[in-house]
């Protein structure tokens, strides 16, 4: 097939292909290698579309409306498209975005009947992959529907399409501008014609962002006459839906090529306007596909791989693929953009501001991943955190299209600012980021600008609990083992901020604060537990019990947040009663039965190995934890039997949602050989690379290097290691050997040994 599914076919034709137009021979086209279509089946929930690097346009087939699996409009196992939208989130496990759908049509534009139960809409086209192609920057398919063959590119924050339509006097487009996925509320909608080759347009929608605010400009390459369609629908319930679609039509003779380019903003029309004319003058498709692939090769170069295994070559790059998809530019390039305040600010174009931070997800190996071999970019982001701090009242949990969404738990931007810190790389306001973690860490709901629906999950009355009664009684708080082990964690990187700012009363208090995950380990049962207000322990107590978003524990159950205290591993040890205990529970949590039981089970629970849950966060770092108590082949082999079983080459090979970049950076780190067990610590636990050599590109031209001697499908274990040629007898690394550049070398065996102990 035309994708990139087939690796043999792919390796010896696509490669020869796209090196063949490279504009320099020389240079390795790392975009080879990407498969997009990793990740959107099963539930990884990515798209196939082009964008570039944390662009902030998204243009992506959509194929599915409503259900989990549509949450990026895109789901491999369907047959039939709705047409092309411009924005997508990647691999999350909501939905939200699908802002102006573009649809070629060929004979009567058929709009109606449209309800709200069909994963179609009346116009939909069937397409097969066997005519589908994707590769980073450019996306084709062909409509069997129209015969048209439809193909997409992208700059930052503009699309460009080609569709190549049949001889037809009846041909067009439908643009559907009510489209949005999983039926979001449509506030305003407001689309104006400005002349016949440019439409413009706005949406203002309500749905995972309570106030998503998106404009575009479009301009076509064929003069278009039209008909504007309003009017109301009325769903399964019973609520009346505003509707809005454009429909263009024009003559076309066979195989006559029609383009359109589509800027958006977040601003208004004329920033969309603004940005489409920056980033497309011209009506050269070829151009801006070639600048979006070499604006890939510069990323995917900053790790160079070098291996005999065709299948991790593509798996590895398409993981560093899916880290550049978000957080996303939300800085017009006239310097304006919309703050978290939902003012219109003049800004810098020079120092953008992004959205899209799932930082649950992605302050555990995404922002450590960028640490190393973007630490720039990874201050940008810290920056636009502690702007949207300023703006709005309070860092945002998860921040989509600066809404504040109150999504997930924990206040985990203290995260990546004492992980920055610690590395040596914090390029931003240090005090103005640490008043910014204090005002995080403490209940106050004043001066937050959010929907009063969303306070109480942005500000829960857990941080109050925590701080006045020192534990948050699972009786009066959701979630509450969650959120106090987090929390936890979250206080302990406020701990080392307050120390670099010299706030020594705070260091204490918070560096306690951090000590507070022992309220929650009950002895008799040896797990984390739910306590009540009176003290007493949650009964009945079910380990394998889930019930999700609605427990003491968040997407997940008590085997897999029992190790969530990353900040006082020799303290949990002790806790757990010794390295040899410890090693026990360890063991059993992966033999335990891997049944998970409630009425009610989290979908995030997957990729499990006994209860281990791969397929979801909470369990990224546990198998690293073998090396803390003297067991590091464990560590080896268990990361081997991941890599190996977990991450596929195929559109249902990520065992879990992508969640922003967060499951691709975990398969990056630990496919080199090392995971940061605690971002705050500028450490890294040692595994099993797999790759023969990789070659870290650093900032300041400088590299560091992983040899990996013996390497086979069958040496998974350490026999002996040296840093720079000298030895190195534990398993664990400095950022700041890696961060001075230098040569790790690693020799393989077929059998556990002592190294490391």
């Amino acid at each position: 097939m035309k994708t990139k599914l087939s690796v043999i076919a792919y390796c010896a034709g696509a490669v020869f292909m796209l090196a063949a137009c490279a504009p320099n021979a020389t240079t390795p086209d790392y975009t080879a290698y990407v498969n997009p279509f990793i990740g959107t089946g099963g539930h990884g929930h990515t798209f196939p579309g082009p964008v570039v690097p944390n662009g902030m346009i998204q243009p992506s087939p959509d194929t599915r409306i409503d259900g989990w699996d549509a949450c990026s409009g895109y789901y491999y196992e369907d047959s039939t498209l709705n047409g092309f939208s411009h924005t997508h989130v990647s691999g999350t496990g909501c939905a939200d975005y699908g802002d102006f759908l573009l649809m070629p049509t060929v004979g009567e534009q058929q709009y109606n009947p449209q309800d709200y139960v069909s994963q179609t809409l009346p116009y939909a086209s069937p397409f097969s992959h066997e005519n589908e192609t994707a590769e980073p920057g450019y996306y084709s398919v062909f409509l069997d529907r129209y015969g048209v063959k439809a193909e997409l590119t992208a700059t930052p924050r503009a699309a460009l399409h080609r569709y190549t339509f049949p001889a037809s006097e009846n041909a067009g487009f439908i643009l559907d501008m009510d489209y949005s996925i999983q039926y979001q509320t449509n506030l305003d909608m407001q689309v104006d014609v400005v002349s016949d080759t440019e439409i413009k347009g706005s949406k203002l929608t309500k749905y995972w962002a309570f106030d998503q605010q998106a404009s575009f400009y479009a301009k076509f390459s064929k003069p278009f006459t039209y008909t504007i369609v309003r009017d109301t629908l009325t769903d399964a319930k019973g609520r009346t839906q505003p509707r809005c679609k454009v429909l263009l039509k024009f003559k076309t003779e066979k195989d006559e090529p029609v383009m359109v380019k589509v800027g958006i903003s977040a601003v208004d029309t004329e920033g969309a306007k603004k940005n489409l004319e920056a980033e497309i003058p011209a009506w050269d498709f070829d151009k801006v596909r070639n600048d979006a692939r070499q604006a890939w090769n510069a990323y995917l170069s900053k790790i160079d791989i070098t291996t005999s295994n065709a299948t991790n070559k593509n798996i590895f790059y398409t993981a560093m693929y899916h880290t550049a998809i978000s957080p996303n530019l939300f800085t017009d390039v006239d310097g304006r953009y919309l703050g978290m305040d939902r003012e219109i600010h003049q800004g810098d174009v020079n120092k953008p501001v992004y959205t899209v931070f799932s930082l649950w997800d992605t302050f555990r190996a995404l922002h450590p991943l960028l640490s190393i071999i973007d630490p720039k970019l990874n201050n940008d982001f810290i920056r636009s955190l502690i702007l949207k701090s300023q703006e709005g009242g309070v860092f945002p949990m998860w921040d989509l299209a600066s809404n504040y969404t109150g999504t997930m738990i924990g206040y985990h931007a203290a995260s990546l600012i004492a992980d920055a810190y610690t590395k040596g790389n914090a390029d931003f306001d240090l005090q103005e980021a640490y008043k910014a973690c204090l005002r995080t860490a403490e209940y106050d709901t004043t001066g937050i600008k959010c929907p009063p629906e969303v306070l109480p999950f942005l500000m829960p009355m857990a941080k109050y609990y925590k701080n006045t009664l020192g534990y948050i009684p699972c009786d009066r708080e959701n979630e509450s083992v969650a959120k106090a082990l987090e929390y936890a964690y979250d206080d302990y990187c406020i701990s080392i901020l307050a120390e670099a700012v010299g706030d020594y009363q705070n260091q204490q208090k918070y560096a306690k604060l951090a000590k507070a995950y022992t309220h929650y380990f009950d002895p008799s049962t040896r797990f984390m537990r739910g306590l009540d207000s009176k003290g007493n322990w949650r009964s009945p107590f079910n380990p394998k019990a889930s019930n999700h978003r609605n427990d003491d524990y968040c997407e997940g159950n008590a085997w897999q947040w029992l190790w969530f205290v990353p900040q006082d591993i020799e303290g949990f040890v002790e806790l757990m009663g010794g390295k040899e205990a410890f090693v026990g529970k360890l063991d059993s949590l992966f033999n335990a039965d891997s049944t998970i039981e409630g009425e009610l089970v989290s979908a995030d629970i997957s990729g499990l190995i006994g209860q281990y849950a791969q397929g979801n966060e909470p369990s990224h770092h546990v198998i690293h934890l073998y090396n803390y108590v003297n067991r590091p082949w464990q560590t080896q082999e268990l990361i081997d039997r991941v890599l190996k079983e977990q991450y596929r080459n195929a559109p249902d090979g990520l065992s879990g949602n992508e969640d922003c970049g967060q499951m691709s950076a975990w398969y990056i780190l630990n496919s080199l050989g090392f995971y940061q067990v605690c971002p705050g610590k500028p450490v890294y636990s040692i595994g099993r690379p797999i790759f023969d050599k990789a070659v870290i590109n650093l900032p300041d031209k400088k590299a560091f290097t992983i040899i990996t001697k013996n390497n086979s499908a069958d040496n998974k274990y350490i026999e002996s290691a040296t840093l720079n040629g000298q030895p190195l007898n534990v398993p664990f690394l400095n950022h700041k050997d890696i961060a001075a550049g230098g040569t790790l070398e690693i020799v393989m065996t077929s059998q556990p040994t002592q190294w490391g102990i």
